[in-house]
């Protein structure tokens, strides 16, 4: 499982990384492998507003559907786009071309209230929640 040190976690397996003024948002290597082979990935516009802990869309692989809950509040500014048509890029590469969205964060402190790699690492090794 890879646990990337420059990222920020969430305990429902959600990952944020910092890129100037904005954050770009994806599910984890973890994420992934539980729920195996992703077959649809559902996510919100560009301009839809997010609220800290609340869902913002849906991933659904072969094995179950999972909502995805936003780590932080803002505005979505980019959607990948790649993903309505290969949604197997979140299993192959979760922390790269998988990416979901790119957010503009109302409040850059959330960002920093986020898991460190290492909570998230325990919280993982405590049974994935």
């Amino acid at each position: 499982m890879k646990v990337p040190d420059d990222l920020r976690y969430t305990k429902d397996h959600e990952w944020s990384k910092l890129e100037g003024s904005k954050v770009r948002i994806g599910i984890t290597d973890f994420a992934q492998g539980e729920l195996t082979d992703i077959v649809y990935v559902e996510l919100p516009k560009p301009g839809a507003a997010l609220a800290k802990g609340k869902s913002f869309g849906v991933v659904e692989s072969v094995k179950s559907t999972s909502e995805l809950f936003a780590p932080l509040s803002g505005k979505v500014v980019e959607v990948n786009a790649a993903l309505a048509k290969t949604p197997e890029l979140v299993n192959k590469d979760p922390y790269g071309e998988g990416w979901m969205i790119i957010v503009e964060p109302a409040d850059k402190k959330e960002f920093e209230g986020l898991l460190t790699p290492e909570q998230y690492r325990e919280v993982v090794e405590k049974g994935g929640h």
